[in-house]
Order: structure tokens, then sequence, then C-alpha cells
């Protein structure tokens, strides 16, 4: 009996790239950054640099799964971010 595909239909794939590229495809798109504190903020990627120093707009804070506030512009050094996910497809 053979054991299923890991590859099988039905399964995501996952996305092939380098971090490099991950991050370029998530400017202008809507993410999660999580910071050292353990504090999510979401919002929409428009700058980062190679520091890995964040700019956000339309911004919402998140503690422990709660939203917490909202702002408009934020800004978060790169020193404090742990990491950043996509919220939307690539």
């Amino acid at each position: 009996m053979d054991s299923p595909s890991p590859q099988s239909e039905g399964q995501d794939q996952p996305i092939v790239g380098s971090p490099s590229d991950f991050l370029k495809n998530i400017v202008g798109k809507k993410v999660k950054v999580r910071i050292g504190n353990g504090i999510d903020y979401h919002g929409l990627l428009t700058c980062l640099d190679g520091y890995m120093n964040v700019a956000l707009e339309d911004t919402e804070e998140w503690v422990a799964g709660r939203l917490t506030n909202r702002y408009g512009d934020t800004f978060l050094r790169g020193n404090n971010v742990l990491y950043i996910s996509a919220l939307e497809d690539l």
C-alpha cells in the first residue's frame, strides 16, 4: 500500500524563494509584525529597509489576541521586530 505523497492534491504548496524575495513581495500588502514584547501590529506595509525598520499605515495594535488601539502611520524599529508575516495572499 502506497503512502500519500506529501505533495498530494488539496494541500497548500510552500512558497519557494529567499527571505529577501518574500520581503520584496509583501510591500504594499497587509502584514502582521510581532515585536519583542509579544505585541502584534497589523497594517499595510509601506516601507521596509535593510535594518528591518518597518513603516505601516492603518495600523492596529493587538495584545494577547485583543485589539487594543488603532494608529494611522506607525514606525517600528528593526531591532524590536521578531517576525513579519503576510495577512493576505501574495
